[in-house]
């Protein structure tokens, strides 16, 4: 945290001057992927009594986190290094009860990706990730990181190319194909026009935009396309490099037809670069008590005094990725029982 406060001001405006100072790998640890869950009766049965609003630490525990998992690919922003911010956020999810492996990099092990990356290429990968855990993955991107997710979501709606090119993150290069065979039907589709569940971003845009990689965001960033069922864009009352000086109201986030999108606020207090440091309040008992108990509707009260301006984020996020781990389990299950009822109505015939 030290490292964060002293050098990220310093590689902030070297980057903005040159171009964006990128980083490299810390290492190459291969995360080895599971293979998908076997759900018996019983657990399917527990998984699709959940409320997805309602989600408790015991369900996350005993009952989400051994059924079926959808892949969170986590943006972090682009000066270095602030990619720590987003390795914490990581292990709070973990901490949490998030399996490691459905959210570290299956080939270097790195926590999260780029926004330097080619947001065709990620948008690829997503695909890939969808075709083989029959789940759409979650994505959640930080500064730079949240601009590239809604870039993503762009890329699906073909405001980029006619065709993306499924990308295979174990060998990091393209698949040669442009079209998945969809868990969800069993029929070839293409990958634009593929659509997210759950997308936020938190501290995107401003000082950003004067990066050539983001140019073409100028009048995107901030439209939500119909590529994603939920959508919240959080706003830092007082962020500085996000250009958000006076309250949100000229940056709050807007759908293009049928996509939910929330705005949210958060306090002033918060820094833009640390907002994602939030692996100890997984360890802290009153914080983690505070996050569990939390919903966007009716706040559990006041924080405990220990935590900091980051939880009120860390626990909205939690929220979010709970409701959707949820749904997304559940539709999981549902389509399995559909694909075997559909063969023993083969077999019968």
């Amino acid at each position: 945290m030290i490292l964060l406060r002293i050098f990220w001001p310093v590689c902030l405006l070297s980057g903005l001057l040159v171009g964006g100072c990128g980083w490299m790998p810390l290492h190459t640890e291969t995360v080895t992927l599971s293979p998908l869950p076997q759900v018996d009766a019983a657990l399917a049965a527990r998984v699709m009594a959940l409320d997805p609003e309602r989600v408790s630490d015991a369900d996350v525990q005993q009952v989400l986190r051994r059924g079926p998992t959808p892949r969170i690919m986590l943006l972090h922003g682009g000066i270095f290094p602030v990619h720590l911010s987003m390795t914490s956020f990581g292990n709070f999810l973990v901490g949490m009860g998030y399996p490691e492996d459905k959210i570290r990099d299956p080939r270097s092990g790195d926590w999260s990706l780029s926004p330097y990356a080619d947001a065709e290429r990620l948008a690829g990968i997503a695909a890939w990730y969808y075709e083989r855990d029959g789940m759409p993955p979650m994505m959640i991107g930080h500064s730079q990181g949240g601009m590239q997710a809604v870039k993503v979501l762009h890329v699906f709606a073909g405001a980029y190319a006619k065709n993306v090119s499924v990308w295979n993150p174990l060998t990091d290069f393209a698949e040669g194909r442009t079209t998945i065979r969809d868990p969800a039907t069993g029929r070839d589709r293409a990958v634009v026009g593929l659509s997210l569940q759950y997308v936020s971003a938190v501290g995107a845009g401003g000082a950003a935009f004067l990066l050539p990689n983001q140019w073409s965001l100028m009048d995107k960033l901030h439209t939500i396309p119909d590529t994603v069922d939920e959508f919240t864009g959080y706003t830092i009352g007082v962020d500085l490099w996000a250009w958000t000086i006076a309250g949100p109201t000229d940056t709050r986030y807007s759908k293009e037809g049928r996509a939910n999108v929330r705005n949210v606020t958060l306090s002033a207090a918060n820094s833009h670069v640390m907002v994602p440091v939030t692996a100890d309040l997984a360890t802290d008992s009153d914080a983690r008590a505070w996050i569990n108990a939390y919903h966007p509707d009716v706040p559990p009260g006041p924080p405990p005094p220990s935590t900091g301006e980051n939880l009120m984020w860390a626990a909205d996020v939690w929220w979010s990725i709970k409701k959707h781990w949820t749904l997304e389990a559940q539709q999981s299950l549902r389509a399995r029982q559909a694909v075997i009822g559909s063969a023993r109505a083969g077999t019968v015939e």
